[in-house]
């Protein structure tokens, strides 16, 4: 928490070919030590991927993918009394989408396909089709919040 005032948030310019600003903040997650021009042509040949493959608008099955991915609930670490509990919480809509593009980035990245265009698409596609280990750590951690819910009262 700032003391003096709310931090600025920066504007996002969307991304040239689909003019998207969640897609270039996608790719902004997706980009390692500055190299924009190679997370663009990642995401794009990702995108290229999906377009073979489903013979569907690639930005919608990237929206679907990351709604199907986006968690609603999480659970918090919160001391009351001298013991831990877990606290399910809700998840701002923000904050899901930022969660969902770590662990969609995250589980592509551990994929075993051979570029990372071809694990991003399959990632994507899988998440589409509500499967996949994106999908699965989202399930978790519903399965989570849900086992905790008897401590949801202490919450503040």
């Amino acid at each position: 928490m700032p003391r003096k005032r709310k931090a600025v948030v920066r504007e996002v310019l969307p991304d040239p070919k689909y003019n998207d600003v969640v897609l270039t903040k996608f790719m902004n997650c997706l980009m390692v030590k500055g190299k924009k021009s190679l997370a663009e042509k990642i995401v794009y040949g990702a995108f290229d991927i999906i377009q073979k493959k489903t013979k569907q608008e690639p930005l919608e099955v990237f929206k679907v993918a990351l709604d199907n991915v986006r968690p609603l609930v999480k659970v918090v670490s919160r001391r009351v009394g001298g013991s831990s509990y877990q606290i399910p919480t809700e998840v701002n809509e923000k904050n899901g989408r930022a969660v969902a593009f770590r662990w969609v980035i995250g589980y592509a990245r551990a994929r075993s396909e051979k570029t990372m265009m071809e694990k991003l698409a399959a990632e994507l596609m899988a998440a589409y089709k509500k499967e996949g280990a994106s999908i699965k750590k989202r399930e978790d951690t519903h399965k989570m919040a849900e086992a905790n819910k008897a401590f949801a009262h202490l919450r503040w």
